[in-house]
């Protein structure tokens, strides 16, 4: 049975209410719970979210094909895969630290409903693995709509007042090294060696017995390949001597790759026909050995034929296939192995929505980034861009949208878009747009700098938990600070009847 929390407490358990935490704490974790106790306590806010939580089930036979919540072992509480989520991402922390905390730290121990002393429940790592995958970017994205409108509440006088958002996008990098073509080679053939001896393990086939002296001969020839720079003598003869030995070094390597990927495809066909392994058994093996045959067209067309390999074609990581070359000029960086993510923010500090870009610009998403933001929370007046979104379909677009667009023009402008542009309100959301850093930089320090999940779907999930848990850490930083300034208050006004 899976509960979103259990409503009765255990022996030495405490209601989430009345966990007492230091106000004048600088430290993150404080500020991440606070704003779990804000979503606990507040009703507006709790049954909105909690009703999202009891989604958040593992696949199962129940009729909307997830597992049934009044039946099965109890596992991990709705509430706390949140909690544990928000941590990881709000920490920057990975699965190992957020484990310790959550099987060590009593505070956040007693925020997921553990009691005090008479609870000695701990769990695993794949259990914490396996309960964050449960989320789905679209859950999060419900949930975070409904932790901004709990933040407005605390912030805004008046509800209907209008809301100005800046927009602007960045980089999230994928875990992944700097690709060569001949490491990306390197990176297939050795799961093609790995996996094939796997199977045949397991299968009875003795084809990979030698299947770790094979990972290092191919380690071999890659390196000497590697490590072969261009002559930079003044003598052509030596030029092209060493341009030679490259040439043979590649070639041996190719060699080299290219029968070890001929090797697991003839044991695929065995594994397949003999010993009865089903195609999706192999899929893992096809692909990598599909990415090693890219990869040895590609190393031969660059240096044994001299050609230029279009970009269209490249792949930076055949463990993380969406990872995209980013160039964006920036001073000291100049490549950033990932994903754009373009985000909303309001001028209070939440980030009211995102969008992951895949193989897009940000001329691109100007226009559906605004309208999603409009269409989630109505009183949206103003947005800002740089003039990197700009085009003249997003200008005439956004002012569909919004009442009043703030979107420099790249290049000359004419008479009307000076006008425009010197307008005293354009100015002075201009001016305010670069706050939209502080932002981005908050997202990079709380998890964004580089993503540690897998996968195009896990990347979407990462970031969607790092955009709610950055909102509710804002929450709690807010209460903590009226809280801090409400104790103050009290010992000043204890210290005046002291006096008197």
């Amino acid at each position: 049975m899976r509960n979103v929390i259990d409503p009765q407490l255990k022996l030495g358990e405490e209601d989430i209410a009345a966990i007492a935490l230091d106000p004048r704490s600088r430290d993150d974790i404080p500020q991440l719970l606070r704003g779990l106790q804000h979503l606990y306590t507040t009703p507006q806010l709790r049954e909105p979210v909690f009703a999202i939580l009891a989604e958040v089930r593992p696949p199962g036979r129940g009729e909307d094909g997830k597992a049934c919540p009044e039946t099965g072992r109890p596992g991990l509480s709705q509430w706390a895969i949140p909690g544990l989520g928000v941590l990881r991402l709000g920490l920057n922390a990975d699965d190992d630290r957020i484990l310790e905390l959550a099987n060590q730290h009593t505070t956040l121990r007693k925020m997921i409903g553990h009691a005090d002393w008479a609870d000695d429940t701990t769990d695993s790592l794949q259990t914490l693995k396996d309960n964050l995958s449960l989320f789905t970017p679209e859950l999060l994205e419900r949930i975070n709509q409904a932790v901004v409108d709990a933040g407005h509440a605390l912030v805004k006088t008046n509800p209907d007042e209008p809301l100005a958002i800046r927009c602007d996008s960045f980089v999230v990098e994928t875990h992944v090294h700097y690709p060569t073509d001949i490491s990306l080679l390197d990176d297939a053939a050795r799961k093609a060696i790995e996996i094939s001896a796997g199977l045949c393990e397991d299968a009875g086939p003795s084809d990979w017995r030698q299947s770790a002296y094979n990972v290092r001969c191919l380690k071999k020839a890659y390196r000497r390949a590697q490590t072969l720079k261009h002559s930079t003598a003044q003598d052509p003869e030596k030029r092209a001597a060493r341009r030679v030995e490259i040439a043979a070094a590649h070639a041996a390597y190719l060699e080299l790759a290219g029968g070890f990927l001929m090797r697991a495809r003839e044991t695929r066909i065995r594994l397949h026909l003999i010993a009865g392994l089903a195609n999706v058994q192999l899929a893992p093996l096809d692909a990598f050995i599909a990415h090693g045959e890219r990869q040895i067209d590609q190393i031969r067309r660059r240096v044994l034929c001299g050609q230029t390999i279009p970009h269209a074609e490249k792949v930076f990581s055949i463990f993380q296939p969406h990872t995209e070359w980013i160039s964006k000029g920036k001073a000291g960086v100049p490549v950033e192995l990932g994903l754009r993510v373009a985000i909303s923010e309001d001028q209070y500090g939440f980030i009211l929505h995102h969008r992951v870009m895949e193989r897009i610009t940000d001329d691109q998403v100007a226009l559906p980034l605004v309208e999603e933001t409009a269409e989630r929370f109505p009183t949206v007046a103003g947005a800002s861009m740089d003039k990197g979104f700009h085009s003249p379909a997003n200008q005439r677009g956004l002012a569909e949208v919004i009442d009043f667009p703030v979107l420099p023009k790249k290049g000359k402008c004419s008479a009307a878009e000076r006008e425009r542009e010197g307008d005293p309100r354009f100015i002075q959301l201009r001016r305010k747009h670069s706050a939209v850093e502080s932002a981005i930089n908050a997202l990079e320090v709380h998890g964004l700098d580089r993503c540690r999940d897998h996968g195009i779907d896990g990347f979407k999930r990462y970031v969607a938990l790092a955009v709610v848990a950055r909102n509710i850490q804002r929450i709690g930083t807010l209460l903590l600070a009226q809280e801090a300034e409400e104790a103050r208050r009290e010992r000043e006004r204890q210290r005046r009847r002291r006096a008197a």
